[in-house]
């Protein structure tokens, strides 16, 4: 942390230096000695509200966290269909079968084929299933499916 604060230290002061040899060599005598202020008084101003974004943006800058959540599936009994939930979220038995094969993988296209629809059926009933089980994408529809004892 140290050797990154020297770095950025010394970044700050060369580019501060870089900035005066600029204003040296490209020096019009009225603009910068009647507004010479002004124009010092803006680059320091300008300097520091970069330097106070970019402080700001790294001091809060939070770390992604990865959630691992594991769904117990008990093996000893064979699946079955929570009939009640499935009443309960208005799923009908083309979304649930639709679901399943998310389960399995299969993408839109592959949906479609096997079932023999076309691709935006699947899309229309993937979307109303994404409602009803207030999911955002396919894998969280899965997952939300075997939580509820809709899929196995």
């Amino acid at each position: 942390m140290k050797k990154q604060t020297l770095i950025h230290t010394l970044i700050y002061g060369l580019c501060g230096g870089v900035l005066i040899v600029v204003l040296r060599l490209i020096e019009f005598r009225f603009l910068v000695v009647e507004h010479s202020l002004e124009i010092y008084g803006g680059l320091i101003a300008l300097l520091f509200a970069a330097l106070g974004i970019w402080l700001g943006l790294k001091l809060t800058r939070k770390e992604e966290v990865v959630v691992v959540k594991e769904v117990p599936v008990p093996s000893s009994q064979p699946f079955a269909l929570n009939e009640e939930r499935l009443k309960l979220l208005g799923i009908t038995r083309r979304e649930l079968e639709i679901l399943e094969l998310m389960a399995q993988g299969m993408s839109n296209r592959e949906i479609a084929d096997k079932l023999f629809v076309s691709e935006n059926t699947v899309k229309t009933h993937s979307s109303r299933l994404f409602d009803k089980l207030s999911a955002k994408r396919r894998t969280q529809a899965v997952q939300i499916g075997k939580e509820m004892g809709l899929i196995p």
